[in-house]
């Protein structure tokens, strides 16, 4: 399968990113010359058209109820969503004008931060529930294999959706926390669509999936071996939405209207499940009966600073990031 880019090198994205900002990298208004978003801020009537980049997994069902049940329109935008395999794949994208907006794990837009890419978090996105086996994301494996623990996993291949993110991490500090050798382990590179026939096959030894994936892979048997989110840190910030600086610099009411829409929209998933798990099925393929077995993540309005620095930490550990993050330049 093609492989997108998961970590560009400084140069590429810089180079990405100085294109988008030459280009103006902004949203048109359908009632303006597409001047930029004051122009629409003048008048009720206008609308601005926002492009945003998701991945077709639960942690973005707040965006499309959101949309369902008129947030944005209601502050005057127009959304649009285009899906990615992964949020490393997004944030090149957002930076080049692409989308005006992208959904992104935290890790990808840690790397980008410390490439000089530039980019900007704006809202919190997705959490994890902090409880161990009752997580939206899990290491699986097939039914009737012989792993029972993560330390098992050395020598061992492992799917995640994309190389050097989160999953990379988590699965890694999983295996650390039971003993094992993380640097044993075997990563490949799969979309969590395609992780369930994988893992049947035997293609893959284990895989971390997250929801809906999860519960499919769950009702073919498999069985969960750890909590991987978790282990990294307690309710942990698992990504975030964000948009490039100079788009911030230039539409800052656009940002906000935004914000204030995703807002809505991420109190909203959180009291009404079932409306989530609804929704899920208009962008996925998932079964209804499967829907109704999927354990949701935590929607909270605030970013968990003190999870993402423990997260900066270990990705330096494990050679992931060269320098901590600065939380304080890419966080809102």
């Amino acid at each position: 399968m093609r492989r997108p880019s998961i970590v560009c090198t400084a140069a590429a994205l810089l180079a990405v990113a100085l294109a988008g900002c030459g280009s103006g990298a902004g949203s048109t208004t359908s009632t303006s010359s597409g001047s930029g978003s004051s122009a629409g801020a003048g008048s009720a009537a206008a609308t601005v058209d926002v492009n945003v980049g998701v991945i077709p997994i639960v942690d973005v069902a707040p965006i499309y109820l959101g949309q369902k049940q008129g947030f944005f329109a209601q502050q005057g935008l127009k959304l649009s969503l285009t899906t990615a395999q992964g949020g490393a794949a997004i944030v090149p994208g957002v930076v080049s004008g692409q989308f005006q907006f992208g959904f992104s794990n935290v890790l990808s837009l840690m790397l980008a931060e410390q490439n000089s890419v530039p980019i900007k978090a704006i809202s919190n996105g997705v959490a994890s529930t902090g409880v161990a086996g009752q997580d939206f994301g899990a290491i699986v494996v097939k039914k009737g294999s012989a792993i029972t623990s993560p330390k098992d996993l050395v020598g061992k291949k492992v799917a995640i959706n994309t190389l050097k993110n989160i999953n990379e991490v988590a699965v890694r500090e999983s295996v650390q926390k039971a003993g094992g050798n993380p640097s044993k382990v075997t990563f490949v590179e799969l979309g969590f669509p395609a992780m369930p026939a994988a893992l049947a096959k035997g293609q893959v030894d284990a895989a971390l999936v997250v929801e809906p994936a999860l519960a499919t892979v769950k009702a073919q048997g498999a069985t969960v071996i750890a909590s991987p989110y978790v282990d990294v840190a307690p309710k942990l910030t698992v990504a975030m939405y964000f948009t490039s600086t100079s788009y911030a610099q230039q539409h800052s009411d656009v940002v906000k209207k935004f914000q204030t829409a995703l807002a809505e929209s991420l109190a909203y998933a959180n009291s009404h499940p079932d409306d989530v798990r609804t929704v899920l099925g208009s962008y996925t393929k998932i079964p209804a009966a499967t829907l109704k077995q999927i354990t949701l993540p935590s929607w909270p309005a605030d970013v968990n600073q003190a999870s993402l620095q423990t997260l900066g930490q270990l990705a330096l550990g494990y050679g992931l990031l060269t320098k901590a993050p600065d939380l304080a330049t890419l966080l809102p």
